[in-house]
């Protein structure tokens, strides 16, 4: 960086903290992955200093030839990759991308499903605080005491709402997702059926998660989780969409531009170009395959130590630790700020059943998409189920005050004590020398 460090030295050495940080612990956040330096390469690239407001063809600025192929590429990539008839490469990341087929679809006020957030599910499926729960009539499923979705409340909701639009996809869900039987579902009562495969679109490549595509009508997905690609989403019509309404594709291009963005980001639609071409590898599904691998060891590890997991396992890439055996309600911030202190970043989740709040919530998300990135197999997701097994145990004598006034105060305590723990901070030290030797850039 040495423009950037001429430049602006404080930001060039934040960068620096930054990437040591990313090689320094154990990123085990499911929805954060390390992408290639070729992404890397075209998302800094002089693409930035261009605007392309419209689509190719049929843009409002002139000079963008190049940056038409540019999309286009991206658009025919995708399109083989998840074999798809059409695909919208420009919505700015995934939130925008799911608003867009609200727009593309609905009108205010219609009723749409999701999962419950404190289910497992995203806030864009309808959870009360996000516009899609404000703006719309919002009825929400749930799962089961085992973890899955609860498909038969799904009907049964259905008959009762009449939806106009029906979302399948999660952010803590260690799943398979029941695709056909939604499909039928909103076959059945003529609803649009919606997947968000954010989570899993790289699990879907790979060939280790089953297909949303001959079920739905529109998929949408992040290109930054298990795509390992730059920040930024696609919205996917499938031949059941096409067949449904002929006039989809054209009405979810409308909604992205002009109803919901001007310019697309250039330098991130190449970025997606490049992530999705190596994404067409036979390396690509080797890495998919090992994220389940892994996710499925650490589930092990950390069960056979006695930690309680939501479902009892994985089918994918996330586990959900459910903390309630240690902490009692509300003890995810103790995981989580002290993992993070020994350099194992994961994030508090609500539990199925939550028996607190989703500020204070008593589970515990992770994931493998990153370790898998950097190179790691089963034998490493054992070593690092013992030191989340051995931080939980250090801490477990921590309680969440009922009182919320009581909260605060306590939490700084903890924090204070886990900075001196001698246990924690010898952990720390064999997290940072265990990390260090695994490059962020193994592949």
């Amino acid at each position: 960086m040495k423009n950037l460090s001429q430049t602006d030295p404080e930001i060039s050495n934040l960068i620096t903290k930054e990437k040591l940080r990313q090689i320094n612990e154990l990123e085990m956040i499911p929805s954060e992955n390390y992408v290639s330096p070729a992404v890397l390469e075209a998302s800094g690239s002089v693409l930035t200093n261009k605007y392309s407001e419209g689509y190719p063809g049929k843009r409002y600025y002139a000079g963008n030839a190049v940056i038409d192929e540019i999309e286009k590429l991206a658009v025919e990539r995708a399109k083989k990759l998840f074999r798809v008839p059409h695909v919208n490469v420009q919505p700015y990341s995934g939130s925008p991308a799911n608003l867009a087929v609200y727009m593309a679809v609905c009108k205010p006020g219609d009723t749409i499903m999701g999962l419950d957030l404190t289910h497992g599910g995203h806030l864009t499926h309808g959870w009360k605080v996000s516009a899609t729960g404000i703006f719309y009539k919002s009825v929400q499923y749930h799962v089961k005491a085992d973890g899955r979705i609860d498909i038969e409340e799904v009907k049964k909701l259905v008959r009762e709402h009449k939806p106009k639009l029906i979302w399948a996809g999660a952010t803590a869900y260690m799943y398979e997702f029941p695709f056909k039987e939604f499909g039928e579902i909103a076959q059945n009562c003529g609803a649009y059926f919606a997947c968000d495969i954010a989570h899993i679109a790289g699990l879907i490549v790979a060939g280790t998660h089953p297909t949303p595509v001959p079920y739905a009508h529109i998929v949408t997905t992040t290109t930054h989780k298990t795509l390992r690609g730059p920040r930024g989403a696609m919205i996917m019509v499938t031949g059941v969409g096409i067949k449904k309404d002929p006039d989809l594709p054209s009405k979810i291009d409308k909604a992205v531009f002009p109803g919901l963005q001007g310019g697309p980001h250039d330098n991130t639609t190449a970025a997606i170009a490049v992530a999705l071409h190596e994404a067409s590898t036979l390396k690509f599904k080797r890495y998919g395959k090992q994220i389940v691998k892994n996710a499925k060891a650490l589930a092990s590890g950390l069960m056979e130590r006695g930690v309680k997991l939501v479902g009892n396992g994985t089918e994918n890439h996330l586990i959900l630790l459910d903390l309630t055996p240690f902490f009692g309600p509300g003890g995810g911030y103790f995981a989580h700020y002290a993992l993070e202190f020994a350099g194992i970043v994961g994030n508090r989740n609500t539990i199925p059943g939550e028996p607190s709040s989703p500020f204070y919530p008593s589970g515990l998300r992770l994931g493998t998409p990153a370790l898998t990135t950097r190179g790691m197999k089963e034998k490493e997701m054992e070593k690092i189920a013992g030191f989340i097994f051995e931080i939980l145990d250090n801490i477990k004598s921590n309680k969440l005050p009922q009182k919320k006034e009581d909260r605060q105060p306590y939490l700084v305590k903890f924090r204070e004590e886990i900075k001196k723990n001698k246990n924690i901070t010898q952990i720390k030290k064999e997290v940072n020398q265990f990390a260090s030797r695994f490059p962020i850039f193994s592949y």
